[in-house]
Order: structure tokens, then sequence, then C-alpha cells
């Protein structure tokens, strides 16, 4: 499996938690944790306010492609 996002990482930098992540977006905490671990993948909406409330440009929430 390849680890497309880095939304774990973010949130490790900041302080944050998946939990508060989940809270904030309205999401069931096991999907934000199925994508800090890269099972599922956030929409990019999704993507988009989870840069926004990180205060992050999206592209740090992604790694680079090969």
């Amino acid at each position: 499996m390849e680890n497309i996002n880095r939304i774990k990482v973010v949130l490790v930098e900041q302080g944050k938690t998946g939990k508060w992540l989940a809270e904030q977006l309205g999401k069931d905490p096991s999907t934000v944790s199925k994508w800090c671990t890269n099972v599922i993948q956030p929409s990019i909406p999704t993507l988009e306010k989870i840069a926004k409330l990180l205060s992050v440009d999206r592209r740090e929430l992604l790694n680079k492609s090969r």
C-alpha cells in the first residue's frame, strides 16, 4: 500500500489528533483514522477543508508522486 497522504504527519507536527480533525469536519473518527493510515483517501474538497483547518497548503498533505 502506498502512502498517498501525509495527514497524520501534519497532525502530529501540529500537536493535533485525528479525533480533533474528525470533530472539526463532522466526520466519524474511524473515517479519519483510515485517512491517516492511507487505507482510504479523502475527497479533494475534504482535503481542501483539512488544509484550511491546519493552515497549510493542500500540497503539504500529499506525498510527492514518483
